[in-house]
């Protein structure tokens, strides 16, 4: 649906000179929730900027479709990119305009019939939740409402991709999650396909299927929401996926004697409801400390992770910790290198 190859850009003032992305290359498939996760500077916005042709690339190629938008110009583009949302962190709504003309707005632009636009409008504004504010001003407004507001416009002219970018960073806990709902509700009803830009953890974890990971303007780890939080391959998957629960565990792991292991046990999916550390313990002569740990959904999934403290003689230790592994669970032993 949507391929990046080789995208670069560098933005350059008198002052300095930044590289901002760093050949990225992704596929992103029809229909799908993805995900692009990074730090303030990551490179996060620009590559969103970069693919809704906000920002032109110094280099590299952006098809969707099969189409290179990247070497398109003038009708042709505009063209192509009415293919394409974008729903921004804060909102950009036109304060002068009711809700309806907000979302009649990019209607309006693509010369749609006042029919056509009446009918789509009345649509979204009962997709979003916002029939009854129709007539509504956005200063009256709360700021999930103007977040409504802006996805419905975004999905005016029936995009197939709809770019959000940091859209609930601005928002407070709970209306968050109902505007991940409302995004979730939309792309299985619809088949649009979303690229979520955040630095949010939760909203990944929350909502999308598959991630990037970025950092100093490249993608560090790219994979399955689930396999980057219970295998992180990169420093920098760990950093965002490490729980608050790993902090000091390396330094208590230093201290340990021959006969003592601390490990990270990851399960998802059915074997987090296996009693696998009672099996252990009937098993093996070891004994095994809960340090700290905990279960959440990611992506309607159950997924656990667990620090334990195993002691036994080291026959034993090592048999029971590979127990473990052929159980299903993923067992990594933690050293002060690896928090």
């Amino acid at each position: 649906m949507l391929q990046i190859k080789g995208l670069n850009k560098t933005f350059v003032t008198k002052s300095f000179k930044f590289q901002a992305l760093k050949d990225v290359g992704v596929d992103i498939v029809q229909g799908e929730i993805f995900g692009f996760i990074g730090l303030s500077g990551a490179g996060k916005t620009s590559l969103a900027r970069c693919v809704s042709m906000l920002e032109k690339a110094d280099s590299g190629d952006i098809f969707l479709k099969g189409v290179n938008i990247a070497r398109l110009r003038g009708r042709e583009l505009r063209d192509m990119r009415k293919n394409m949302g974008f729903v921004f962190q804060h909102f950009h709504l036109l304060m002068n305009s009711t809700v309806y003309e907000n979302i009649a707005f990019p209607l309006r632009i693509a010369k749609k019939p006042g029919e056509f636009i009446n009918r789509r409008v009345t649509e979204l504004l009962e997709l979003v939740g916002l029939t009854e504010k129709r007539d509504s001003y956005p200063s009256k407004l709360s700021g999930g409402q103007k977040q409504r507001v802006g996805i419905a416009r975004a999905l005016a002219v029936e995009p197939e991709l709809v770019i959000c970018d940091e859209a609930t960073s601005a928002l407070d806990p709970e209306t968050t999650k109902s505007i991940l709902e409302l995004i979730r509700h939309i792309n299985a009803r619809t088949g649009v396909t979303f690229i979520i830009i955040t630095h949010e953890m939760d909203v990944i974890k929350e909502l999308c299927g598959r991630v990037a990971i970025m950092e100093d303007g490249e993608i560090r780890e790219l994979g399955r929401v689930i396999d980057v939080l219970t295998a992180p391959k990169t420093d920098t998957a760990r950093r965002f996926f490490a729980k608050s629960y790993l902090a000091g565990i390396g330094k208590l792991a230093g201290g340990l004697d021959a006969n003592e292991k601390i490990v990270k046990a990851t399960f998802v999916g059915e074997s987090a409801l296996k009693p696998f550390i009672s099996d252990v313990i009937r098993k093996f002569d070891v004994e095994i400390s809960i340090l700290s740990g905990g279960i959440e959904p990611v992506g309607g999934i159950p997924v656990g992770a667990l620090i334990l403290k195993i002691s036994g003689i080291n026959e034993a230790l090592e048999s029971s910790i590979q127990y473990i592994r052929n159980s299903g669970v993923g067992i990594e032993v933690i050293t002060d290198e690896a928090v």
